[in-house]
């Protein structure tokens, strides 16, 4: 009997090991330095803000509607989401066409905003307040044509049937990339309002 108990193996399971697409991984690492960067940018802001010989003026109302623009836009991206996983390849088309000519609607609307600054006479250098305006906006919009890169990509795969129900990984980074960029642009123009 000793013989036997000493003869018997004990088989463990393998554990459970996490996994993620390597894309998707990159992209959250992407958000965390974007993250990274806006925090570090805010706090410079509100530290040099409090140390006085600030501009003051007017936030231009173009960036309160191009916040609408772009909440809208994430709207069009959801339901690209949603039609991608039901196969409805019209309707992912259209929302991904729709929520792109948004974004460029958006980009348009930042640069009309950018002129009235000009028109206030703020600009780029001579003022800290001026040039932290520009800087949030504008390294915003710079993400903001990486998110559009990303939507002309998953709207050539579309075409070519790459996204569908049973593959939807490159939708789902662009709608995760787009919806962050939304929200990061709804946090800097509050934060840009408040402690304006």
């Amino acid at each position: 009997m000793s013989d036997l108990v000493n003869n018997i193996t004990i088989v463990e399971e393998p554990e459970e090991t996490l996994s993620m697409n390597p894309r998707k991984f990159i992209l959250w690492l992407f958000i965390v330095s974007i993250i990274m960067l806006f925090a570090a940018m805010t706090s410079a802001y509100l530290v040099r803000r409090a140390e006085g010989n600030w501009l003051e003026y007017t936030i231009p109302a173009i960036f309160s509607y191009s916040s609408v623009v772009l909440v809208i836009s994430s709207l069009t991206m959801h339901w690209a989401y949603i039609a991608a996983k039901k196969d409805n390849f019209g309707n992912l088309k259209t929302a991904i066409t729709i929520t792109f000519a948004l974004g460029m609607v958006f980009l348009y609307m930042q640069f009309q905003g950018w002129v009235e600054l000009v028109n206030q006479k703020v600009f780029f250098v001579g003022n800290p307040a001026g040039s932290f305006m520009y800087i949030f906006t504008g390294l915003h919009a710079f993400h903001l044509i990486s998110g559009l890169i990303v939507l002309v990509f998953s709207l050539v795969a579309v075409f070519r049937l790459r996204i569908h129900a049973k593959s939807l990984n490159q939708i789902e980074i662009a709608a995760t990339y787009w919806h962050f960029l939304d929200v990061l642009w709804l946090y800097l123009f509050f934060f840009l309002v408040y402690f304006h």
